[in-house]
């Protein structure tokens, strides 16, 4: 027989067990769209521990409702491998323009990401940061629906040895360094340059071009790495989002295997 109780008693527990063990890991991803679930499936993969806070209800990003709603996206040459390696089927719509079903597209690199040992938090929202030093060192974190009813809630903290900035045109963290800090990041200006307007083909050559480390510690993939390093927004084309969220992997692996 089912008792209400032990149901509640389940999930409370199992959950507070997995926010416990994620108090502490080796990279924290905030947001958990194209370039973040990503990042996160290659960093587990490599055996990082790797936790996700996504503010929503749903993983994804943008990339949910296609273009304008049509629930298609389109992907270029360069990241058919990435594709490929999450079993996200696509056709050739002409030469160098690749369609895939966009709701496809997000449950494969969620499931993805989770299949390789990434542990994923949504409804989490990040409030600020933590620095000692010049260093980052964490985050701080509320529900989610705490920050949408502005209820006057304290946070709670978490640590990590590097974050991955992929909150999408609002680059949250790195505006919280300049908001809170006024950090020097890695830019052209020393600052957060902005998001440029809408260029597909300049804006996913940037993407990739300006992922990087912005600070000690801190890194920027996605959106979040344009909107930071000053590059274009390219709208329903994912590609260059996919190569950002690898490229940020690797920097981060490179960086935490030579520390």
């Amino acid at each position: 027989m089912l008792e209400d109780i032990k149901i509640s008693r389940a999930i409370i527990g199992r959950y507070s067990e997995d926010l416990i063990n994620s108090l502490e890991s080796d990279v924290a991803i905030v947001g958990g769209g194209p370039s973040g679930l990503t990042a996160a499936y290659y960093l587990a993969r490599e055996g990082l521990k790797t936790v996700v806070f996504e503010r929503k209800l749903s993983t994804g990003g943008g990339m949910w409702g296609g273009g304008m709603m049509f629930n298609q996206i389109v992907v270029q040459d360069e990241a058919l491998s990435i594709m490929n390696e999450f079993g996200i089927r696509y056709k050739m719509f002409e030469e160098g323009y690749y369609t895939a079903n966009s709701v496809e597209s997000v449950a494969a690199l969620t499931l993805g990401a989770v299949r390789a040992g990434a542990q994923i938090f949504n409804l989490i929202s990040m409030e600020d940061i933590m620095v000692r030093g010049n260093q980052f060192v964490g985050l701080v974190l509320n529900w989610t629906s705490v920050d949408i009813a502005r209820l006057h809630v304290d946070p709670l903290s978490v640590q990590c040895k590097v974050v991955l900035d992929s909150t999408g045109h609002e680059a949250k963290v790195t505006n919280k360094l300049v908001e809170k800090m006024g950090a020097v990041l890695n830019t052209t200006n020393g600052s957060l340059v902005g998001e440029k307007p809408m260029w597909a083909e300049q804006g996913e050559a940037a993407t990739v071009e300006n992922t990087r480390e912005v600070y000690p510690g801190v890194f920027v993939s996605g959106m979040a790495a344009n909107a930071t390093c000053g590059g274009h927004r390219m709208g329903p084309i994912f590609g260059g989002m996919l190569l950002s969220g690898k490229k940020a992997a690797d920097l981060i692996i490179e960086k935490l295997k030579n520390r």
